[in-house]
């Protein structure tokens, strides 16, 4: 395992600055945290913790290359992904991120293109890096891709209307992973799909994390996901982490109110034992004399 990082975050800060009528917000607001290369992270918390602005900052996706350019602003602290600081960061280095990282975004099966086939889709980023790529090596590619994914290569002409959602979402994973990154970025990977396909993307996930080379950071509110494919976890609360550690230990020994209370809620329910009334013991009928 190299000794540098995959990702090294420290005391990050994340603002959208004032627009018009809208006022700045701060998203993120002192985030720290290593990630050595063949880890995964699982990032939770509530709706508007910050957790997807932390994924697309990772991924190299929001951060505007000029200052007069909208989206958010790393305000404090830095983050570095394989190297590659991220506090202006210039054009170039985004574009080495984000080569670097496959980013699978939130509701990534509607992300796909409906007029292009399966294969298409999957081989989207290859064009968009070389125009004149060989079609016939990146069609191979794509098909390589769907295996990993567990997808049968007769989906390759199909389009994404023709699918399940959870076989969109493999689709989309496939896509994510087609430029063999050294980093996934995966935000909400099982949200939005069925319940029958739900298990089989927690399973492929877990199967990649079993490739030693394997670092990825998943958001997921799963925590099916967050046992079985991730190796630590970072709680994300109002932009703030107050819980960082293998999710089990985090949930067993909460060391803040909010964790505390995901630990309670995440908690499977006990089943209730009801005692039944017993009947009441029935009398012997008197004898009748005759």
């Amino acid at each position: 395992m190299s000794s540098e990082p995959a990702i090294a975050v420290s005391d990050l800060s994340v603002e959208y600055p004032a627009r018009g009528p809208s006022a700045s917000c701060v998203a993120l607001r002192g985030v720290s945290f290593r990630l050595e290369q063949g880890q995964v992270l699982g990032v939770l918390g509530e709706t508007g913790s910050g957790k997807s602005t932390l994924a697309q900052v990772l991924a190299g996706r929001v951060l505007p290359p000029r200052a007069s350019e909208p989206g958010p602003r790393i305000s404090g602290g830095e983050a570095s992904v394989l190297g590659h600081r991220l506090r202006k960061a210039k054009k170039r280095d985004l574009a080495e991120v984000t080569f670097h990282v496959g980013y699978l975004p939130q509701e990534a099966a509607a992300t796909l293109e409906p007029s292009l086939s399966v294969q298409d889709n999957v081989a989207l980023p290859i064009f968009e890096r070389d125009e004149h790529y060989p079609r016939r090596a990146a069609g191979e590619r794509a098909a390589t891709m769907l295996d990993t994914v567990h997808l049968p290569l007769s989906v390759l002409n199909k389009y994404p209307y023709e699918l399940s959602s959870g076989q969109r979402q493999r689709v989309a994973l496939a896509r994510a992973l087609v430029l063999g990154p050294s980093i996934l970025v995966a935000d909400e990977p099982t949200a939005g799909i069925d319940a029958t396909v739900r298990d089989a993307v927690i399973d492929l996930l877990s199967q990649l994390r079993e490739h030693k080379d394997f670092t990825a950071v998943v958001v997921s509110h799963d925590l099916a996901v967050l046992r079985r494919a991730t190796d630590v976890s970072l709680v994300l609360q109002a932009g703030r982490p107050v819980g960082y550690g293998p999710i089990e230990d985090v949930l067993a020994d909460p060391a803040h109110p909010f964790v505390a209370g995901l630990a309670r809620a995440l908690k499977p329910p006990q089943r209730r034992t009801e005692r039944r009334p017993q009947r009441a013991a029935a009398r012997p009928r008197p004898k009748e004399n005759g």
